[in-house]
């Protein structure tokens, strides 16, 4: 099947008992044991499993070519559980540009758990310099949060199976529509899927997607079950729904997006644009400073100033001060997630609002 069928019926199961076409939401927190003290309809207690969550795994695992996944609450408890699945002391090397989230959850919880190493993920030799013998990981993220690099998988993956190295790619940003990093060779790929795959900005979650089922995939299977970061049934409901009309959506926020970077390249008060030619996600630098930046945020009125991104909604943020004293992100850089209103609109708003923070 093609993404777009895919996208539609994986996450779908018929209701036997009253045959709803959709799937209906079970609350349930527990499920009847059988006369022989088994399971017969396949489910114990919904934090181990539920039939909303096992659709939702279905779907993520099919849009990925992957042979199984693991949903979260969040994206955080998603990459968290790939760190807790390697050893005390192994060696993980990071992007130099990745989300800040994931970032303070290496410097901060794992700072004395797990060695880290940052580097520029475009530059290969950086990568194979960075490898030690213990080195049990390398975190890709691409495009990467909030510079939209782009990092050569294939490249990386052949780096670190020279050395017996996994690779977990966080393909948040490209979504299955745009790119499958389990068939460019990584062995596993995350995903926030609050962001594009649910759509809305209405439910939190996080999934992990493999490309077989190895013991460090059991690892991972057994800390989302025993840690009990689980996605509710509401959640996965929500997320299956936005999943089915994700190939469309994206690339409406694709041409959005291509058509908002031509303008904003072409702008006087645009110092620098990036965008890697794909996906709804771009930044710029405006001229004049981080306080003309924060002007500008504050003058759109169709984008709302927020976090996050991947909703129909457009969002413009300031990135430099949500990340903290220590970012190297540019203090004049904006990120911006572009929504499905009207390009035309969305180009105007943000005009007039480099105008306006002009005072023209």
């Amino acid at each position: 099947m093609k993404i777009e069928t895919i996208a539609i019926h994986a996450g779908n199961q018929i209701d036997a008992a009253t045959g709803a076409a959709i799937q209906p939401i079970t609350l349930s927190t527990t499920f009847q044991r059988g006369e022989d003290g088994g399971y017969p309809g396949g489910y114990m207690y919904t934090r181990i499993a539920n039939p909303n969550r096992t659709s939702l795994e279905n779907v993520l695992s099919k849009l990925e070519d992957g042979v199984d996944a693991s949903v979260f609450s969040s994206g955080n408890a998603a990459g968290g559980a790939v760190f807790q699945a390697l050893d005390p002391g192994s060696h993980v090397i990071a992007p130099t540009d990745m989300y800040h989230g994931l970032r303070n959850l290496l410097n901060v919880v794992y700072k004395n758990i797990l060695e880290i190493t940052y580097v520029d993920m475009s530059d290969l030799h950086a990568v194979k310099k960075a490898i030690t013998n213990k080195t049990k990981l390398i975190w890709l993220e691409t495009p990467s949060n909030p510079l939209l690099k782009i990092s050569d998988i294939e490249a990386i993956v052949k780096i670190a199976k020279e050395h017996q190295v996994k690779v977990c790619c966080d393909s948040t940003f490209a979504t299955p529509v745009f790119q499958n990093p389990l068939k460019l060779g990584a062995d596993l790929v995350m995903h926030s899927t609050t962001k594009y795959l649910g759509g809305h900005s209405d439910a939190l979650g996080g999934a992990i997607i493999t490309k077989e089922k190895d013991d460090f995939w059991k690892k991972i299977r057994n800390i989302q079950e025993l840690s009990g970061a689980v996605l509710s049934p509401f959640d996965c409901y929500l997320t299956v729904r936005g999943i089915k009309t994700l190939p469309y959506r994206m690339r409406g926020h694709q041409e959005n997006a291509q058509k908002l970077t031509a303008f904003l390249e072409s702008h006087a008060e645009v110092e620098k644009v990036f965008y890697p030619g794909f996906g709804g996600m771009l930044s710029f630098l405006v001229k004049g400073g981080k306080d003309k930046a924060h002007k500008v945020a504050n003058s759109t009125k169709i984008f709302t100033q927020a976090t996050s991104l991947g909703g129909v909604e457009s969002l413009i943020e300031h990135r430099a001060s949500i990340e903290g004293p220590d970012t190297k992100t540019p203090r004049n850089l904006l990120r911006v997630s572009v929504g499905l209103e009207n390009i035309e609109d969305l180009i105007e708003d943000i005009d007039l609002a480099i105008r306006t923070s002009d005072g023209l």
